[in-house]
C-alpha cells in the first residue's frame, strides 16, 4: 500500500477528485492548508494598508491505494491539477506499513 499526498491549488480540487474517480480511487481525505514555496507570496491592499500574504491557501489530498494503481493516480492528479503556472503543487508518495479500520479492526487493503 502507498500513501499519496498531493498539495494543489484549491480551485483544482473538483477536477482532481473527478480524475481520481475515473481511475477507481474511492476515497480520500481533503484538508485546507496554507504554505509557500517558489510561488512565495504577494502583497495586498486592505483599507489603505499594504500587507504581505506569505502563506497561500492550498488543498492537501491524501489517499491510501494499492501499489498497482499508484502510477494511474499520480498521472490523474498531475493532469487535473496542472495550470502551467508556478504554484501548481507537489505530489508525495510514501509507503504504508499498516492500515487499520477502527470500527471493524480490519487491516491492510481490507481497511481501505
Amino acid at each position: 500500500m502507498k500513501l499519496i499526498t498531493a498539495v494543489i491549488k484549491p480551485f483544482k480540487l473538483d477536477d482532481v477528485r473527478s480524475a481520481l474517480s475515473e481511475v477507481g480511487v474511492q476515497g480520500m481525505t481533503v484538508t485546507e492548508v496554507k504554505g509557500f514555496g517558489r510561488q512565495m507570496g504577494h502583497t495586498e491592499l486592505y483599507r489603505g494598508a499594504e500587507y504581505v500574504v506569505d502563506f497561500l491557501p492550498k488543498v492537501k489530498i491524501e489517499l491510501a491505494i494499492d501499489e498497482g494503481v499508484v502510477e494511474q493516480a499520480v498521472e490523474a492528479i498531475s493532469k487535473a491539477a496542472q495550470t502551467g503556472k508556478i504554484g501548481d503543487g507537489k505530489i508525495f508518495i510514501t509507503s504504508l506499513d499498516e492500515i487499520i479500520r477502527i470500527r471493524t479492526g480490519e487491516t491492510g487493503a481490507d481497511a481501505v
